[in-house]
């Protein structure tokens, strides 16, 4: 099987469950929910009747921005000029790239979106390896059964993160950094040099990634209990079809790009609120999109190679048939 119809197949798997894609964009908004009504009500309660809130409401005023921030606390400090349209996406990149500091309130809410990543990834995972409709019960069954698995697989590769993150990452744009630049006196050569180690760094995480993710694929298809002997699993599979594997998680990086751009391309400002969500809405829709065509394609190139399409190990129970019955009526 070529990557072309991993991606080919993989967004066939992800249009054959729109329901997957609700659930997860509408997790996200409700995890959002909370923060955004108590941001309203801190606006709400700073504007008040003055002649402020209706300047405010016509358009971005700026001098009330600055004095809201001025006395604003938890997350209302959250309500900056970068959380609009396409320049949230490159704030991210730029904490992400450059290792900036969150706000409290914004790592607590990080935390809570990994936190339900983990719980949702094995029934996603699950869901999309049958490429069949499974239920409401399966589906959080399967959540259930590998929250505690990938919780475990989580604390085998955290290390490894935060070796990148906390040495590597240190090392290559503070020591490499100044070592190379020291004497540097044309700017578009530091500069490329940036991009260089931005490039390096994010191919090695990128390859960390790849090996976790083809070990839940194979945690799930193959049902395994052990996360290292998964973890070994997801190494080898990689090492096996190093081309295949990195060149569709390659395609599917460009596949998020492209995402990101359309998005900056068609991001209003702020003088359009309601259009701009609506906009950001159906740009996060698209990333749930992405983000399940990633997990999908790389698992119909796993099938391909090591497990026969729609395989998992363990049918899922209907009742009243018990999985013995459903694999008689399935063959």
């Amino acid at each position: 099987m070529t990557v072309i119809s991993a991606i080919r197949d993989g967004l066939g798997r992800v249009r054959r469950a729109p329901a997957l894609v609700a659930g997860v964009w509408l997790s996200t908004l409700l995890l959002a929910l909370g923060p955004a009504v108590v941001l309203h009500s801190q606006i709400e309660a700073h504007l008040g009747a003055s002649l402020m809130a209706e300047t405010a409401t016509s358009g971005v005023n700026f001098d009330w921005w600055n004095e809201f921030l001025a006395q604003a606390s938890g997350v209302g400090q959250t309500f900056v000029p970068a959380m609009l349209g396409f320049a949230a996406v490159l704030d991210n990149l730029d904490r992400l790239a450059d290792q900036r500091p969150l706000p409290p309130v914004l790592a607590v809410l990080v935390a809570a979106q990994l936190l339900l990543s983990l719980f949702l990834a094995g029934g996603l995972l699950d869901r999309l390896a049958r490429d069949r409709t499974v239920g409401a019960a399966a589906f959080m069954s399967a959540c259930g059964v590998w929250t505690g698995r990938f919780l475990r697989l989580a604390l085998l590769v955290g290390p490894v993160y935060l070796l990148l993150f906390l040495h590597v990452h240190h090392w290559l744009f503070d020591d490499v950094w100044e070592w190379f630049t020291r004497d540097v006196t044309v700017e578009r050569q530091a500069f490329g040099l940036r991009l260089a180690l931005y490039g390096a760094f994010t191919a090695m995480v990128c390859a960390v990634n790849v090996v976790v993710d083809y070990a839940k694929i194979r945690a799930v298809v193959e049902d395994r209990r052990s996360m290292v002997g998964a973890l070994v699993a997801g190494w080898r599979f990689v090492v096996r079809h190093p081309a295949k594997t990195s060149g569709l998680y390659l395609l599917n990086l460009m596949l998020a790009a492209l995402v990101a751009a359309v998005y900056f391309v068609l991001a209003p400002g702020a003088s359009a609120p309601v259009l701009a969500f609506a906009v950001g809405q159906l740009y996060i829709v698209l990333r749930v999109i992405v983000r399940l065509q990633f997990l999908a394609s790389q698992t119909v190139l796993f099938q391909s190679k090591l497990a026969h399409a729609g395989y998992v190990a363990k049918p899922v129970p209907r009742w009243p048939d018990s999985p013995a019955a459903e694999a008689i009526l399935r063959s």
